[in-house]
């Protein structure tokens, strides 16, 4: 059905005025992605060493009875899941509970940090024990706490492993949903961050370090984790407002085009009828 030119106009309006609220998003998604990656470098170092550490205590094989090495005797794992506060971000969020509905059993316990999925994780039943409800207000001392209550529970073998969900900043258009196995821990696969022949003295002995290590790692790489959640979801959110524009420009181009071919045909008829009123006198 063709539109008329008062239809097109109002189309046309509202298409503009959805357009600056897109293009303002995009800028703030812009903005806080710069600065969240530059969060992101700056943590980047210190994980690098405990993950080196933790590795090079374990490569030696002198302890496998270690309790963060050995998988505890329980039916359950426990999965920390850093999701979102908000939409408009693409298939951020769609791609995350793809995963989840595939890695995490509905028995297992959950600790979730972000609003977005809580709703839709409690409405089919999953084990929510814990949920930080923003992920925007979030410091180390929370992520520790959070940590720690996962740890214990490890500890005490109320659980057979630690895991955690969340979503891998790959590059500025490249966002995957991943799952880290945190417990029972293997090689972590960061190469060695120091000199190559040089042997390192752990005092007093590997395991006290190892035992005295593994918390601070888990707590880092949670904390590392939120922050390339935030970074993928800004980076996300950036590239679907500016698809949002670059559509609702395009769309705007094409009705702006009908208004124009209807208001030349408008005036068109109006003077082939002056002509044809003209030649009848």
């Amino acid at each position: 059905m063709t539109l008329s030119k008062q239809k097109l106009r109002q189309r046309i309006n509202s298409i503009n005025s959805t357009m600056k609220i897109t293009k303002a998003m995009e800028l703030i998604a812009k903005v806080k992605l710069q600065k969240q990656r530059d969060f992101m470098e700056k943590n980047r170092e210190y994980a690098s060493i405990l993950k080196a550490t933790v590795n090079e205590i374990i490569s030696r094989n002198t302890h496998s009875e270690n309790q963060y090495l050995i998988e505890k005797d329980s039916p359950v794992k426990l999965t920390y899941v850093f999701s979102s506060d908000m939409g408009l971000c693409g298939g951020y969020n769609s791609n995350m509970l793809k995963l989840i509905e595939t890695v995490i059993k509905k028995e297992d316990p959950i600790i979730l940090i972000g609003k977005k999925q809580r709703s839709w994780l409690l409405n089919r039943n999953y084990n929510v024990i814990n949920s930080e409800m923003s992920s925007d207000n979030i410091d180390y001392e929370l992520i520790k706490g959070l940590a720690d209550i996962g740890i214990e529970k490890y500890i005490n073998n109320e659980i057979s492993g630690i895991q955690v969900l969340y979503t891998e900043f790959v590059n500025t258009v490249t966002f995957e949903p991943r799952l880290e196995t945190l417990l029972p821990c293997l090689e972590t696969g960061e190469k060695k961050y120091r000199e190559k022949n040089v042997e390192t003295i752990f005092e007093p002995d590997e395991d006290t370090v190892l035992n005295e290590v593994m918390p601070m790692m888990i707590q880092n790489v949670l904390y590392s984790t939120w922050i390339q959640t935030k970074t993928a979801e800004h980076g996300s959110r950036r590239m679907a407002m500016e698809t949002a524009t670059d559509n609702a420009e395009e769309l705007s181009e094409e009705l702006l085009l009908k208004y124009n071919q209807a208001r030349q045909a408008a005036i068109t008829q109006e003077i082939t009828e002056i002509v044809s009123g003209a030649d009848a006198l």
